[in-house]
């Protein structure tokens, strides 16, 4: 789905520091894979797609310098939604940044197909990356445009942070609250006002 550009983009950080897992519900026929040499094609297209990149190319190579000089890692990490006949319709990755001197863990690239959206395939595919990782806090950089992916994360037990930051993200949360306000129905934003966190 191309999100919506028109909605002003400001750094937003989520952090999880309890999660609870739960059975992870997939539709019949669909099935979860970890990097495989090729996946990064499938990756850049569903990018393309979503508008993240203007070109497959530059999407490929994006994912190659970010996550395939550590190919053990990312074959551990790299988490891919396949559809019934075996095509990529979604991915996340469960990575690692730095936040001051030291490395956390954080959620990179959650996307799924708009053609395969509506199905629980987003919830599915963060709860299946969640378990990828070996410690808590996960963090989380996202952006307004993306405010229905900020409602799962909430819903996962992430939380909005008004200072807390990782890698260079500069959190601009008091901005990224005034343009969500905008967007969002008065139950939504409540929601997401009762997740933040100092």
């Amino acid at each position: 789905m191309m999100l919506d550009r028109r909605i002003p983009f400001y750094n937003t950080i989520l952090k999880c520091t309890r999660y609870e897992q739960a059975p992870i519900l997939l539709p019949k026929g669909y099935f979860f894979d970890f990097y495989q040499p090729g996946y990064e094609k499938a990756w850049a297209q569903l990018e393309v797609e979503a508008g993240d990149f203007e070109t497959e190319e530059e999407a490929e190579c994006y994912f190659q310098d970010h996550y395939m000089s550590n190919i053990a890692e990312l074959k551990k990490r790299g988490v891919f939604l396949l559809a019934p006949d075996g095509s990529v319709v979604g991915s996340c990755i469960a990575w690692q940044d730095l936040r001051q001197d030291k490395m956390v863990s954080s959620l990179h690239w959650l996307i799924v197909s708009e053609k395969h959206q509506g199905k629980g395939l987003g919830k599915a595919l963060c709860r299946k990356t969640m378990e990828a990782f070996e410690e808590l806090p996960v963090y989380i950089h996202t952006q307004p445009w993306s405010w229905k992916a900020i409602m799962l994360y909430v819903s996962l037990g992430f939380k909005l942070q008004q200072r807390d930051t990782f890698s260079k993200y500069v959190n601009q949360y008091a901005e990224a609250m005034a343009a969500l306000k905008q967007i969002l129905t008065a139950e939504q934003y409540e929601v997401l006002e009762r997740s933040s966190d100092g």
